[in-house]
């Protein structure tokens, strides 16, 4: 039994986009890890590093915040990374399982 070229176009299609899901979530779990690391570490004033940090912000905050507003303040500790990094990995395997059954 063979596949027609249809099935094997949209199989195709469906593990692209499965692939691209998949590298887009690992890549914003990485900016996430990189932002939180960048904002306990203070270096010298440098025109560079402050664009690398804004662009973080800048990509990181707005998802962030919907965390900070469902969780409870802990005093400094900021748990809302934590829980969207989580969030993430399991939005992963969500996405693995329903691309999997095309």
């Amino acid at each position: 039994m063979g596949l027609s070229p249809q099935s094997v176009v949209l199989f195709d299609a469906a593990s692209s986009a499965n692939r691209f899901i998949d590298d887009f979530i690992w890549v914003y779990i990485l900016l996430i890890f990189v932002y939180v690391l960048s904002s306990w570490i203070r270096v010298p004033y440098s025109p560079w590093i402050r664009r690398i940090q804004d662009f973080l912000r800048d990509v990181c905050e707005p998802y962030l915040s919907l965390f900070r507003r469902i969780l409870p303040s802990f005093g400094p500790l900021d748990l809302s990374p934590v829980v969207a990094i989580i969030f993430l990995v399991i939005l992963r395997q969500v996405v693995d399982v329903i691309f999997s059954n095309v």
